[in-house]
């Protein structure tokens, strides 16, 4: 019988899963990415406040297959996909696929407010960490040497869009920052006097966490400083400026720091391929999959992680995070060698093994159905699931000194400001 060929568009966290265990079978694995490595995302807002390097908690997915004869890697663009000729064009060349399995993941959404995003930095890549890292220390530079009171105060101000785990993460991180690592480091100005306003549209923060668990969040964060700004919504931001409105009144934040956090949508691939073939999307332009992970006449084509919008048979629609992601990698993986094998296939049920967030040091909130937890307990959990996540020995070890490191002495050595220099 001919080795059958599946084709993964995507070296993240669910292409990555699906690609390591069909790496263990007799199938032919051609492992496509722009990228010539796995990123750990979760951990981008530490590169973004120079607690880790960008090389901490990324993998070369060459590295990751090395041993791997059936799995191939390209790196480039897949620029577009054919569902009659089962085929995948990437820049002049064509790929013939038995099975393609589509997990491009997520980029920043502003929601028909494209303008914006010239004024703000979005978390998803390494450069929007590294990018994000020099903003924030390049203010404290320049605040440092600044005579005029209005323009010292817009440097040390850092908005943060979106109160959601993202969010907050990033805002207790340049909290810690502020107050802790930079404390004397500074002649003219006190870091610890910084404005970190973190502004969220409902209200509440971590609305998809129990009340509680938001109440003890925002507790952690105005220990570090951070303002939380609920019930307000984003009206407009152009250069420095955002515009925010509530039910009463208006408010202008003058900042050159904006970090936006208040959403994603599916990368463009999702949209072009459904636009061709009338595929439906939703709202976040993800691709509507059945209860086996794939497209409805396309049994051979599967979509997982951000790029898909999955619904339960509670018909609860799955969250864009790192364990759903994972889970439908190996799913998938496996629903192809039981079809080869002529085996039946179970639809796919995701295992919730619970909901982190982490704050601060020895501060995060942490739920798993009716079970909450919060501070230490919750932060070494944090810890824990993070460094099993990581891909690779040599970057659990890595990260986990550093953290280490970094938790006895305050400092974040990553503390490098890289911009391009004329």
């Amino acid at each position: 019988m001919k080795t059958k060929h599946v084709v993964i568009i995507g070296g993240g966290f669910a292409g990555l899963n699906a690609a390591m265990k069909l790496s263990k079978s007799e199938v032919k694995v051609t492992l496509i990415d722009k990228r010539n490595f796995h990123l750990f995302q979760p951990l981008l807002y530490q590169v973004a406040s120079g607690a880790l390097s960008p090389a901490d908690i990324s993998f070369p997915l060459r590295a990751i297959f090395k041993n791997k004869e059936n799995v191939n890697i390209i790196q480039g663009v897949v620029e577009d996909v054919d569902f009659n000729q089962k085929s995948v064009m990437i820049e002049d060349k064509e790929i013939s696929y038995d099975y393609l399995i589509i997990a491009t993941g997520s980029k920043s959404h502003y929601y028909g407010n494209n303008n914006w995003e010239q004024y703000t930095t979005g978390l998803k890549t390494i450069e929007d960490a590294t990018t994000i890292r020099n903003k924030i220390l390049t203010a404290f530079e320049k605040a440092e040497l600044e005579t005029d009171v209005d323009k010292k105060q817009e440097l040390l101000t850092f908005a943060i869009i979106g109160g959601g785990p993202a969010g907050i993460e990033m805002a207790g991180a340049i909290g810690e920052l502020a107050k802790h690592t930079l404390h004397c480091d500074f002649r003219n100005i006190d870091p610890a006097q910084s404005q970190i306003i973190l502004i969220e549209g409902g209200n509440r923060i971590l609305p998809m966490y129990p009340e509680s668990l938001s109440f003890k969040a925002e507790e952690n964060l105005k220990e570090l400083g951070v303002k939380i700004l609920t019930n307000h919504l984003v009206t407009n931001i152009s250069e420095n400026v955002i515009n925010l409105k509530t039910d009463s009144t208006q408010l202008k934040i003058l900042t050159k720091t904006i970090i936006w956090a208040a959403g994603v949508k599916a990368e463009p691939l999702s949209k072009k391929i459904a636009e061709k073939n009338n595929l439906k999307l939703d709202k976040s332009e993800r691709i509507i999959v059945n209860q086996y992970c794939s497209i409805q006449n396309n049994p051979e084509v599967f979509v997982i992680g951000d790029n898909a919008n999955f619904a339960d048979n509670k018909n609860r629609l799955l969250p864009g995070v790192a364990p759903v992601a994972v889970q439908q990698g190996k799913y998938v993986a496996n629903y192809i060698l039981n079809t080869i094998n002529g085996e039946a296939n179970k639809i796919f049920k995701y295992l919730d093994k619970g909901n982190l967030s982490v704050i601060g040091r020895k501060a995060a909130v942490a739920f798993r159905g009716k079970i909450k937890f919060s501070g230490l307990l919750a932060w070494l959990i944090w810890l824990f699931v993070h460094l099993l996540y990581l891909v690779g020995f040599e970057n659990r070890i890595l990260v986990a000194t550093q953290w280490a490191f970094n938790y006895f002495t305050f400092n974040r050595s990553a503390r490098l400001i890289a911009n391009k220099t004329k």
